[in-house]
């Protein structure tokens, strides 16, 4: 077999980059999948949504079964239509075969439930793929229908966009508008600053024959030549498509006290031609209702113009003047021409469409409506561009302008954050309220739960990434094709593997199982699981927990007195992933496959690798612990970062910004050497170690810093990493107390603790909630570590176990410890692991009768609080936390899967 994949792992500068070449085969004489000796791969489409604009996913694995990417082909089961398929490795196990697969085809014609991915031996080139021309200035992609100019340098990011020769866009380029005050200041001190791109690296990260990727990095500069916000920008291509994706990624680098964002978007200028009349203008609100209007209208004039002429206009086809009657052509020149039109969606319900005809005259309201898919289109009956933001009112304030629609060039800018709202305010909350010290930071923190401290409360290397599309059309679309189009911008067709073949597979630790209620023990779970997911689900919707730095992300904890979640109060408010949240939604979709679990996960995902985490900076690459600022915590720790919570999104999907947020992470810990954890709590200051030296604790911190470079390892195949992984594993087993000797100092360069000489013992409640419990599963399920192993089975023993038996293994018992029922997952993996019985009675005891576990009278239980009790009527449970809703879903699922027999 031959090797068709170059892969270039640029280790010295950090970077880790795929030049996929295109995986040959030939159409006609694709192999029987019998006489491959491996068989097809069943494939369905996320949200039963299929896709003619290319679509990439992941595919894995068991060790040594698959060694060498040939080529594979894509069926439709339905149709027997076969399509090309471009191959890259996204992961390898230990002996070096290949882990996870990436994928990339363009699978046109009639809509599948199923697909094949079919391995082959074929050795033929892809037809007709995509053309990359690369030079010292440009890069120019041909996908057959559009052509796509993108420049090295400068501040225009792409300088043409045609569709089959025919120019539809210019001067594509990012703007941020900046202002040194609030919106709420004295409007006489308020002075705005515009900021463009300036281009200063670009990458062609993938150059295949079905996908190409380039990403261009820099920052805004403005005319003084100040810079701010440096961003990153992905635009994906895909052979036969006319459309781009683009992944966009603002870092915010301000100061939150006079950089007020007012501002943020991406502006194309668009030529138009065609008469005023043959000019249309289209926005997609909501259940596929569509705006649509021409620049010069033609229809309700005092003058009839005839049904055909309307009829053209209203369906965006071309008229012809000499088709127009002479007494209504006479009077078009007194028909006003609406130049500028813009739709803005200001809150999570309600969005507006006005109009003007030119700078200078009044707006007319033209239309209104609650969630808007944020889907636009400029052009003439022969072609146009057609844009959309993703998650458009999800992520409010959005909007989108079309101005100068009545001139030969038209601008259009896709705002992801509206100029029409207030500025972006990302102070803090409060002053400090006098929180100078440690002993009032910790007396702030028993009242409040927000571990306050001055300087820590700072936007300063957070950041977000956005979604958008840019589409080069023939014409004007039909109202039900531009709704289509928004469709798929909004919900980005996915290719999934079936739960069944992903469990079959073994991957993210095999600790999960398949639904099962066959008895009524299990039912009862399995519905409970179902019902605390919907649940969620609703008071996202319920609460509009929305908005550019919120979306995706839940709230902590529960205000029963006022009926609300607890959204001002310190360190109830944003759940920032405390105690696991993403990964309750990432294993409850794999064991489901549901479309609805997964587009919860993947905003989870986005929300909390961006804007929970430093990016640049002095706390970067931390997380921040929970607060009514996804920043606010003085706690910037590694177990909100973890690379643990993004995994499951990078390999489904080949996401290429979360492959950079899990290399961000491989250096993470010594981050510990300056921003120490503990460091309100503990007399010896570890700072005054070397600075490879950290202090480490063998739960949270431990549990991201092994994740990192586990994942690091399994992408890369780099042997120190690995080396590394392996010494802070065996070291972590030669402690005096292993697991239970709590904590160690971690050097850097090695990968090795220091081996105690205490025999102290200690325990947090915290250690294995932060993704330690699933990771060290699927380190020992791939790596043989003897001793890790012993080591990490007997912290699963005896977490939970009497005091007497923690009497007699550790020489004392452990502390009263809380969160038994998250814990019984842990005893649940040891019985499993060691086939005993008793302890997979205990832990199913566990499970039941903990002090903290979710009680079945109460756990479905939903009260309608209405006016004037309320704001709005509202339906709450007033028992449920997110920390112990994430914690049984994993308790449950991983029981279920080790000891569901029992």
């Amino acid at each position: 077999m031959q090797i068709l994949v170059k892969c270039s792992f640029l280790l010295k500068s950090s970077v880790f980059i795929i030049l996929a070449l295109a995986i040959p085969f030939s159409f006609a004489t694709a192999k029987d999948p019998k006489e491959n000796g491996k068989s097809p791969i069943i494939l369905h489409w996320l949200d039963n949504a299929a896709s003619s604009t290319g679509v990439t996913w992941g595919v894995p694995w068991k060790q040594g079964q698959l060694r060498k990417i040939t080529g594979f082909v894509l069926k439709n089961e339905d149709s027997n239509e076969i399509f090309q398929v471009q191959s890259w490795p996204l992961a390898y196990w230990p002996d070096g075969s290949i882990k996870w697969t990436a994928h990339a085809s363009v699978p046109r014609g009639r809509k599948s439930t199923r697909l094949q991915l079919i391995p082959t031996q074929e050795n033929n080139k892809i037809s007709d793929g995509l053309l990359v021309q690369e030079s010292d200035s440009t890069i120019k992609i041909n996908t057959g229908k559009l052509q796509c100019f993108i420049n090295k340098k400068g501040n225009i990011l792409i300088s043409s966009i045609k569709y089959q020769g025919k120019e539809l866009a210019t001067e594509g380029k990012l703007v941020v508008l900046q202002q040194n005050v609030s919106d709420t200041e004295d409007s006489s001190l308020i002075s705005k600053t515009l900021y463009q791109s300036r281009i200063e690296k670009v990458t062609l990260e993938q150059k295949g024959s079905i996908r190409a990727v380039v990403k261009l990095e820099g920052r805004h500069f403005s005319d003084n030549n100040k810079t701010l916000l440096p961003y990153i920008v992905r635009l994906y291509f895909y052979k036969g498509s006319e459309a781009i994706k683009i992944m966009h990624t603002i870092i915010y680098d301000g100061n939150e006290k006079n950089d007020f964002i007012k501002g943020i978007g991406l502006q194309f200028s668009v030529p138009l031609k065609e008469e005023l009349y043959n000019r249309h203008v289209r926005f997609v609100g909501e259940n596929n209702g569509v705006f649509a209007e021409a620049i010069k209208g033609i229809t309700g004039l005092r003058r009839y113009p005839g049904k055909e002429i309307i009829t053209a206009q209203i369906e965006g086809r071309k008229i012809l003047q000499d088709s127009i009657p002479e007494n209504v052509l006479k009077g078009l020149k007194y028909v006003p021409a609406f130049g500028d039109y813009t739709l803005s969606q200001l809150t999570s319900n309600d969005f507006s469409i006005r109009k003007r005809t030119k700078s200078g005259c009044s707006w007319l309201d033209s239309a209104f409506g609650n969630k808007s898919q944020g889907t636009g289109y400029i052009g003439t009956p022969t072609g146009g561009l057609a844009f959309g933001i993703r998650n458009f009112w999800q992520s409010y304030p959005a909007q989108i302008d079309i101005k100068n629609a009545n001139t030969d060039l038209a601008k259009v800018t896709l705002w992801l954050w509206a100029p029409a709202a207030p500025a972006m305010d990302l102070r803090f909350y409060h002053d400090g309220m006098g929180q100078k010290n440690y002993e009032q930071q910790n007396e702030g923190l028993d009242i409040t739960y927000e571990d306050y401290e001055p300087g820590f409360s700072t936007p300063y290397g957070v950041a977000r990434t956005s979604e958008l599309s840019i589409s080069a059309l023939a014409a004007t679309p039909s109202n039900e094709k531009l709704a289509e189009l928004a469709n798929v911008i909004q919900q980005p067709p996915l290719l999934i593997c079936t739960p069944e073949f992903l469990k079959e597979q073994q991957i993210f630790g095999n600790n999960w199982s398949l639904p099962d209620s066959l008895t009524p023990k299990k039912k009862q779970i399995e519905e409970q699981l179902d019902w605390n997911i919907t649940y969620y689900q609703t008071q996202i919707e319920q609460r509009g927990w929305y908005g550019f730095w919120n979306f995706g992300d839940v709230m902590h904890s529960y205000d029963s007195d006022r009926h609300v979640w607890k959204y001002d109060i310190g360190g109830f408010a944003w759940d920032n992933s405390e105690l696991s949240t993403d990964l309750w939604l990432w294993y409850s979709f794999l064991r489901t496959g549901k479309a609805d679990i997964f587009r919860m996960a993947e905003a989870m995902t986005r929300h909390t690798g961006e804007v929970d985490v430093y990016h640049i900076g002095p706390f970067a690459p931390l997380g921040s612990r929970h607060n009514v600022m996804h920043w606010g915590c003085s706690a910037k720790q590694l177990r909100i970062s973890t690379a643990a919570n993004r995994r499951f999104f990078y390999y489904l999907t080949a996401d290429e910004r979360v492959g950079d947020l899990l290399h961000e992470q491989v250096n993470g810990l010594k981050k510990l050497h300056e921003i120490v954890p503990t460091r309100k709590r503990i007399e010896f200051d570890p700072r005054s170690k070397p600075a490879n030296i950290v202090l480490s604790s063998f739960g949270t911190d431990w549990g991201a810093i092994c994740a990192a470079w586990f994942t690091e390892w399994e992408r890369t195949k780099d042997p120190e990493i690995k080396e590394k992984l392996i010494n802070s594993m065996k070291t972590i087993a030669q402690q005096p107390e292993k697991f239970f000797t709590g904590s160690g100092y971690l050097d850097t360069n090695t990968g090795k603790f220091e081996i105690s000489t205490s025999n102290r013992i200690s325990a947090s409640h915290l250690n294995a909630v932060f993704g330690l419990t699933e990771i060290c599963e699927e380190l020992i399920q791939t790596l043989n570590v003897p001793e890790f192993t012993d080591a990490w089975l007997q912290y699963c023993r005896l977490y939970n176990a009497s005091p007497e038996e923690q009497q007699t293994e550790l020489g004392s018992p452990l502390p009263k410890m809380n969160l038994r029922q998250a814990h019984a997952r842990l005893t649940a993996y040891a019985a499993w692991h060691n086939k005993d019985k008793d302890l997979a009675k205990r832990a199913w005891l566990e499970f039941y009768s903990g002090r903290d576990s979710i009680l079945y009278s109460r756990s479905k239980e939903l009260k309608l609080i209405n006016a004037p009790e309320v704001l709005k009527p509202v339906l709450e449970n007033p028992y449920i936390s997110t920390n112990e809703i994430a914690q049984w879903g994993l308790s449950a699922i991983q029981c279920l899967n080790f000891l569901g027999d029992k």
